[in-house]
């Protein structure tokens, strides 16, 4: 049987985005990720200890982010993608073989480094693929399955971390955290990668001044540029609290868990539901930024079970957003910089995910957590203005 071209490409596209799944899932399916912390805690390090370990890895991908993007233009993002697990299961293993204060930072500078090299990598790979086979405008629509597949994954994790931990203690979680590294390594191998590294001869610090060039040569890139940190930061850094959210709200620390799982499934959700709010354009994210606000601060402020769920649709909201402000960024960068440009967003929002921390360790200590969460919800009502008027004024292609 003669495949037709159209066959031929849809094939390929399968192979993608499995490969994508794949990779998304297991990249997230660490089952240390719910229990590091009380690693570090039995190894003896302090409060003190354990928040300086935490701002290593933060500078770590603050300092890495755009190179490693600008890299990522320069050589194979298959490469990196392959590359970026391995260094991260080292780090992880480390943490389990050798328990100590310097091992625990060895391992969160591989763990950065590791996640700088996949960061812009994976997300320019699969749209230039997509491209090149005439489906960009399905990317919302996959991204949107990836980010749930992953999120499914630290659901996943969360549910099987206490279990493992008990069988088999920090080692037995360590290893299957190794292993889910080595796993995603190998799935990355099977990413399609047709794209030509043109700026191997010439290093990746052209590749970083071809990239930020465009940024500053067109408005649209620039704004999309803005747009992503403006939306994922926020709740990026809230996931951190909410926890301390819950429990705020009378729940108990053994319902912790399954009020958190809750809350994912509404993030899910937006990711699953990202791809059908891209025809509404700026006006569509408008809404779903300010509703998503809205609900975020009735939810936090009501100190209850039932508000909680109200948070659980704004992380809804809030996941579909950052999805559809991501795919903007991606459909209006050439592919030269592709993965130089979507590093400097992930700088953009690492950098503004700092200053969240901060902000928010000052109102939670004096007001509560529900106050917190409902300070934070401010931002989003703000750019969901600025989205209307943007695109009242008829100018949401600069956005």
């Amino acid at each position: 049987m003669t495949l037709t071209p159209t066959r031929v490409g849809d094939v390929r596209v399968r192979r993608l985005t499995t490969t994508l799944y794949g990779y998304s899932f297991l990249e997230e399916f660490v089952l240390l990720y719910p229990v590091y912390a009380l690693l570090f805690s039995d190894a003896g390090l302090s409060v003190w200890q354990i928040s300086s370990l935490f701002a290593l890895w933060s500078v770590t991908a603050v300092v890495l982010e755009v190179p490693s993007g600008a890299w990522a233009d320069a050589v194979s993002r298959r490469l990196l993608l392959v590359v970026g697990p391995l260094l991260t299961g080292a780090g992880f293993a480390l943490w389990v073989l050798v328990p100590s204060y310097a091992a625990f930072a060895a391992g969160f500078v591989l763990w950065g480094t590791g996640g700088a090299l996949s960061s812009g990598a994976l997300e320019a790979l699969v749209y230039d693929e997509m491209e090149r086979g005439g489906l960009s405008d399905r990317y919302a629509r996959v991204l949107g399955r990836a980010r749930a597949a992953g999120l499914v994954a630290v659901m996943a994790a969360m549910g099987l971390a206490g279990p493992v931990l008990a069988w088999g203690g920090h080692a037995a979680v360590g290893a299957a955290s190794v292993l889910v590294c080595l796993l995603t390594s190998v799935t990355a191998l099977r990413f399609p990668e047709h794209r030509v590294a043109g700026g191997v001869r010439e290093g990746w610090t052209a590749a970083l001044r071809g990239g930020l060039r465009e940024a500053r040569r067109d408005r649209s890139v620039r704004g999309a540029l803005l747009l992503v940190p403006a939306v994922a930061a926020v709740w990026g850094a809230l996931d951190e609290y909410t926890p301390l959210l819950v429990r705020e709200a009378g729940v108990g620390d053994a319902v912790v868990p399954g009020v958190l799982l809750v809350i994912w499934g509404g993030a899910t959700a937006g990711s699953l539901l990202a791809g059908e709010g891209e025809r509404f354009g700026t006006g569509g994210l408008a809404v779903l930024v300010g509703g998503g606000g809205v609900a975020l601060a009735v939810g936090a402020l009501a100190g209850t079970v039932v508000g909680l769920l109200l948070v659980a649709v704004a992380f809804g909201a809030f996941q579909a957003a950052t999805v559809l402000a991501e795919a903007r960024l991606q459909h209006r960068i050439e592919a030269t910089g592709r993965a130089t440009l979507t590093s400097v967003a992930g700088l953009g929002t690492e950098l503004v995910t700092l200053t969240v921390f901060a902000g928010y360790a000052v109102v939670a200590s004096g007001h509560g957590h529900g106050a917190a969460f409902a300070v934070a919800a401010v931002p989003y009502v703000v750019l969901a203005v600025g989205l209307a008027v943007v695109r009242c004024r008829g100018a949401g292609g600069e956005v």
